[in-house]
């Protein structure tokens, strides 16, 4: 609750599918109002009809566009308490020489531009306001070397840009952190391991807990950051992913031994 005794506002970008909407329903079921945006107006309306918020048209691209919706939802809706940046787009496991420039200008502008142009339209007015708290998706595969080579550079550079916005606005009261999630069981990876598509088997053989991500356990992971019970938590990057970066290095020696 605010200090009015309303539910606080919480902003979802990309929360018409996958984690963003996990993250959404999650936030509703303890309490915090939405607004869900996304360029899936459609899937928008229906996640924000479900759990009785708002849905808004965004493109993470456009700065001026951002900033300009940061205001509207201000002047119609309520100030946000938190915004969760779970916008992004993917890549196939390409060599470097078959990654087209039309391709890597296009990731870099979603998943880095974007995420910087979402922060910076949302937590400037936060910042001014003298509070909020922001979570943006990072990923593991911005943790090391893999051949998502436009991909990966973008996750690591938002587990950099959170810590750096951190130190930004703590002074304002605003708390900035990132999640990096491992292989998750959003709808377009299951139909991708389906489809025998990006994965050389199962990614949960590499996990320590010898399974893939459930987007619930993203969730839950997400709204403990931006809610009070993280108050003292900020420029911080928090891993969910079975344990893939533990056991990795366990590949070589065999994989990790069973119980």
């Amino acid at each position: 609750m605010d200090q009015t005794g309303h539910a606080r506002l919480a902003v979802v970008i990309g929360g018409a599918n996958g984690i963003g909407a996990a993250t959404a329903r999650l936030m509703a079921a303890r309490g915090w109002r939405l607004a869900i945006l996304d360029k899936d107006t459609n899937r928008a309306n229906e996640i924000a009809a479900e759990l009785q918020g708002r849905a808004f048209h965004a493109d993470v691209t456009d700065l001026p566009s951002l900033e300009a919706l940061a205001a509207r939802i201000e002047a119609e809706y309520d100030a946000p308490h938190a915004l969760v940046i779970s916008s992004g787009t993917f890549q196939d496991p390409v060599p470097p020489d078959q990654t087209r420039p039309e391709d890597w200008d296009r990731i870099m502008r979603v998943n880095l531009d974007g995420v910087f142009f979402a922060a910076r339209a949302f937590g400037a007015r936060m910042a001014a306001r003298g509070a909020g708290s922001i979570v943006a998706i990072a990923s593991i595969i911005g943790l090391g070397g893999t051949p998502l080579h436009a991909y990966g550079p973008t996750k690591a550079a938002v587990i950099n840009l959170a810590q750096s916005l951190a130190g930004e606005w703590g002074r304002a009261g605003v708390r900035v952190n990132a999640v990096s999630p491992g292989v998750t069981l959003v709808a377009r990876v299951l139909a991708r391991r389906q489809a025998g598509a990006r994965y050389a088997g199962d990614p949960g053989q590499f996990t320590a807990l010898g399974r893939c991500v459930e987007p619930n356990e993203v969730a839950e992971t997400i709204e403990f950051l931006l809610s009070d019970r993280a108050s003292a938590i900020t420029g911080t990057n928090i891993i969910v992913d079975a344990g893939w970066d533990a056991a990795r290095g366990w590949a070589m020696y065999g994989g990790v031994r069973g119980a």
